[in-house]
């Protein structure tokens, strides 16, 4: 039985140097659980010349990925560089020289992830991705192992640390999405370059590997409705607190009958429920199975040593069954990848929610009754109203929500609405979850 495990490490960015660090600071405690030691062999990198804060000896830095891939003493290769590209080459020729591989790269799997579980199936190696989803968060583990028995009938999840910062600032402390942007980027939770946070397309990778995980298919990222935060203002945030609501951007997965239902965007749910309480740039997932029915997972989503922590964890897994002499145990998406088919989405159109509407409306008798006649005529009930003082400019926001109401019909009576005469701008549009309003 193996006494030592060899690693190379590709990127040694923020992630690949909390690996390190975490295997110098606790290498003796995973080799006393383990039974055998996590050998660092080498790091590749462009850059091995900055500082990384940690001490590494220089004989283990290169520029070239290849020293790793080609080297048959490395057991396990762990691609943290990100991106799509080289990283999918730099996988897939590790794989092919049969070794395993543990990545933290979500837009990698979520686009070409079909690929990359077939060739480690077909060569016989592991892969594991725990880092990819909700960082230190063992939600992938739970998926496939633990609740490896039930039909998974919903997931309702906190994806996105920089984004829920934002909406928890705006919510608890106040500001415009703007203002706290800025105070984000400022304390290093969002990138100088925000669009994959706030627009929900970070969150819309990870939604893709649970959707695979938990329903046993492929998903295809295009085909999931992705909306973002930008246009959550001051104003909705009041509303919503006086409604009873916290808004949050949530990745969502429903099981209907033969069909999956599967979104992201941001969502107002009541203050009592687990993920209305999940604030600052923590990330939580709701899930809830026929047999084991609700489990709550909550922790940090993103961070160096957070996400390191996920690595390593994949690191020691693998490297267990290297020492048993045993590869591809559980399959990467539980079933086996030849007999995967394509999820069946529900149409997006077709979804039923509830729903929340702000119009900026003239301030005049009959506007309410012309924009309910319309909800009406679509059948849309109403089950909330709230009209406040003028604006400048003589127009007063009207809020309504509804009781459960279908996407198309909701689409095409807020197209007639925002025709109206009586009706200025664009009609403000959040998703409610909300038994209450079935």
């Amino acid at each position: 039985m193996k006494k030592s495990i060899s690693i190379g490490v590709i990127g040694f960015g923020t992630i690949g140097t909390g690996v390190v660090k975490l295997l110098q600071e606790n290498g003796d405690l995973v080799a006393g659980r383990l039974g055998a030691k996590i050998c660092l062999q080498k790091i590749a990198d462009i850059d091995i010349k900055r500082s990384r804060g940690i001490t590494i000896d220089q004989a283990l830095l290169t520029t070239d990925a290849a020293d790793i891939i080609n080297d048959p003493d490395i057991d396990i290769v762990v691609e943290l560089m990100g991106g799509y590209e080289p990283a999918r080459t730099f996988i897939l020729a590790a794989i092919n020289q049969g070794k395993h591989v543990v990545t933290a790269n979500k837009a990698l799997l979520a686009t070409h992830g079909d690929e990359i579980f077939r060739s480690a199936l077909r060569c016989g190696v592991n892969i594991g991705f725990e880092a990819s989803v909700g960082g230190t968060i063992p939600v992938i583990k739970t998926i496939k192992e633990s609740l490896i028995a039930n039909r998974i009938q919903s997931i309702s999840a906190i994806v996105n640390g920089t984004s829920n910062f934002i909406l928890s600032k705006m919510t608890d402390v106040g500001g415009s999405f703007e203002t706290v942007l800025k105070e984000a980027q400022a304390l290093g939770f969002a990138e100088s370059d925000p669009v994959y946070d706030v627009e929900g397309i970070d969150a819309a990778h990870k939604l893709a590997i649970l959707l695979s995980l938990s329903y046993g298919k492929k998903v295809h990222l295009n085909d999931l409705y992705r909306e973002g935060i930008t246009q959550i203002c001051e104003q909705d945030i009041e509303f919503a607190r006086e409604l009873g609501y916290r808004i949050k951007l949530l990745a969502i997965a429903i099981r209907r009958d033969r069909e999956i239902e599967a979104r992201l965007h941001p969502t107002m749910i009541p203050f009592n429920h687990l993920l209305a309480n999940v604030n600052g740039n923590f990330n939580a997932f709701h899930i809830i199975g026929d047999a084991s029915d609700s489990i709550f997972l909550y922790g940090q989503g993103a961070g160096m040593m957070p996400t390191a922590s996920a690595v390593v964890g994949d690191i020691v897994d693998i490297a267990r069954d290297i020492r048993k002499g045993i590869t591809v145990r559980i399959p990467p998406r539980v079933l086996d990848e030849e007999t995967i088919e394509d999820i069946c989405l529900l149409p997006f159109d077709q979804i039923r929610t509830n729903y929340y509407f702000r119009f900026s409306a003239a301030d005049r008798p009959g506007v309410l009754s012309r924009i309910s006649g319309i909800l009406g005529a679509n059948d849309i009930s109403i089950a909330t109203v709230i009209q406040k003082g003028r604006m400048q400019g003589g127009a007063v926001p009207i809020v309504m929500t509804t009781y459960n109401a279908r996407e198309r019909d909701v689409r095409r009576a807020l197209e007639n609405i925002d025709r109206l005469d009586v009706v200025m701008g664009k009609t403000m549009l959040i998703r409610i979850e909300d038994d209450r309003l079935s």
